[in-house]
């Protein structure tokens, strides 16, 4: 999971897609972080991202670095939103702090739950990794 994270928070913008009826959506990303054991991200339950994810929570994340090289995670998206995930997301990213607090009401965090990420290169090298 370390190697999964580590190329998230190094690709600043990655894109989560998930499925609102039959439709996929897409969606830039830039949070990302570790807490006991599992892979974490954050949003807001205004969000149609948020709505789409209890309907349906199978998700996949993609993002690319500057060599080349390309990630695909996918999983299910299960909500943990209590006081010590936020104060963690907050700790992670303190710029978070301009939009949420620990006590705030819209800010949500889910992990990944039967997570596997794929990592391809332009040369074909191909490898999956299970969180």
């Amino acid at each position: 999971m370390n190697e999964v994270l580590t190329f998230l928070l190094d690709n600043k913008i990655f894109y989560i897609a998930t499925v609102e009826g039959t439709v996929a959506r897409v969606r830039p990303f830039g949070f990302a972080m570790e807490l006991e054991g599992k892979l974490y991200f954050c949003t807001s339950n205004q969000k149609k991202v948020y709505q789409q994810l209890k309907a349906n929570p199978n998700f996949e994340v993609s993002t690319t670095s500057q060599t080349g090289e390309w990630l695909r995670l996918k999983g299910k998206a299960v909500f943990d939103s209590n006081s010590k995930t936020k104060q963690a997301a907050l700790d992670a990213m303190p710029a978070l702090s301009r939009m949420y607090s620990v006590d705030d009401s819209i800010f949500e965090l889910f992990y990944v739950e039967d997570g596997e990420a794929s990592f391809q290169d332009m040369k074909g090298a191909f490898r999956t990794i299970v969180l």
